[in-house]
């Protein structure tokens, strides 16, 4: 079977490099969106340099530019956008010259992380998952074809502090359990994100679908991390436990957006956000459906911290 033809929009950021780099490894004629500030930052361009030799076809634009959007989406057949989750919004032009092109028999928009239409905390959330929300809304009004990709949360944000604010690294002598601790949380590295999302192009189970990922090494609840951190280390920490009314408080009492690592726990830890649910036939499971791709384990991250 023919590969389509991808454009990915972020190229230049973490996950977006990671996509990019897959779709040509899979084979796929891959067209990166480019700004012509990315060219003045040396990260950027080395990115972009190490992209074009390896076969990706640059193009310059941007999601406020309706011309350079229709001439790069008029040569594909896949369009993947991997924006930072608070510029979704920015997506819409993008969706416009998608409906009007007719061309694009694939759209996987800016989402990878909580299905936004489970979580459970709008009021807490102050729009962070609204403007993903009313992306889908559009995709769907306009009959655009899609496959939302939800991974939760990736290994290097909560994990490296077992979900304590404000640090960087796992604590070595006493730990904070929100609620029960029995919520489960999912992470999953982003080059394996990206690996499954290129799987997902030219696969119909996936069309019109959530695709969720849940690898069975990568599900825990804050207990579970703690007991696991605590067999590296050789050591039991002190536990100091703060029930759901106290962290609401300390949320309710904090501003915007300092408070939104608090925010992110509660959905995963307290709420469970990420796996109260079954995925029903709206969705998919991305770890049943390639078997063949392998996961780095929430156990194996937590070695590299040790």
């Amino acid at each position: 079977m023919e590969k389509s033809k991808v454009l990915i929009i972020g190229a230049t950021g973490r996950l977006g490099y990671h996509l990019a780099q897959f779709s040509l490894q899979f084979g796929h004629p891959t067209y990166i969106l480019i700004r012509d500030s990315s060219l003045n930052d040396p990260n950027k361009a080395q990115k972009l340099n190490f992209l074009s030799t390896a076969g990706a076809i640059p193009l310059k634009g941007s999601l406020e530019d309706e011309n350079s959007l229709t001439e790069a989406v008029k040569q594909v057949d896949v369009v993947i956008c991997s924006i930072p989750s608070k510029q979704a919004l920015d997506q819409k032009l993008l969706l416009k010259v998608i409906k009007e092109s007719g061309c694009i028999k694939k759209f996987i928009p800016s989402e990878f992380g909580v299905d936004p239409n489970k979580i459970q905390l709008y009021n807490l959330a102050h729009r962070f998952y609204a403007g993903k929300t009313e992306i889908r809304r559009l995709i769907e009004a306009e009959d655009i074809p899609y496959t939302y990709i939800c991974c939760n949360l990736f290994v290097g944000y909560l994990l490296p502090s077992l979900a304590q604010p404000g640090l960087k690294a796992p604590p070595r002598d006493k730990v904070t359990i929100f609620g029960d601790g029995n919520a489960k949380a999912v992470f999953v590295k982003d080059v394996d994100v990206a690996a499954c999302t290129i799987n997902a192009i030219d696969d119909p189970r996936t069309l019109n679908k959530t695709l969720y990922l849940r690898p069975q090494g990568n599900v825990y609840s804050i207990n579970e991390l703690v007991a696991m951190w605590e067999n590296k280390i050789g050591r039991e920490l002190e536990k100091i436990h703060v029930p759901e009314e106290e962290l609401l408080l300390k949320i309710k009492e904090s501003s915007y957006p300092d408070n939104l690592e608090m925010i992110f726990i509660y959905s995963a830890f307290v709420k469970g956000d990420h796996t109260y649910f079954d995925i029903d036939e709206c969705g998919v499971d991305g770890t049943k459906l390639y078997p063949h791709l392998k996961f780095t384990t929430v156990n194996e991250h937590l070695d590299t911290l040790v």
